[in-house]
């Protein structure tokens, strides 16, 4: 399946990894996450996560122990933080 722009529905879309900023839940601070999945589209210019890879982020932040994370860390060592709970109970979605 070709992956389409969300923004404009261009299948000119690349599949990047680059930084992306986000709060940690408990709103004490922000990090820097690099080398996330990312998608560039050259016909709009957005440069934007999947709503899966934001996901993913999200659970990931509010299931871990987020005071051990550096300023910078690397996508995939987020994913590789041991959880504290398995799941996200608080998701209805």
């Amino acid at each position: 399946m070709k992956t389409v722009c969300e923004w404009c529905s261009s299948e000119n879309v690349e599949h990047i990894s680059g930084s992306v900023y986000w709060e940690l839940p408990d709103g004490t601070r922000a990090i820097e996450i690099s080398e996330t999945p990312t998608f560039s589209c050259p016909d709009c210019s957005m440069i934007y996560q999947s709503e899966a890879i934001v996901k993913e982020i999200e659970d990931q932040l509010f299931l871990i122990d987020c005071k051990k994370i550096d300023k910078v860390i690397t996508f995939e060592n987020l994913m590789e933080i041991p959880r504290l709970l398995k799941r996200n109970y608080f998701d209805f979605s």
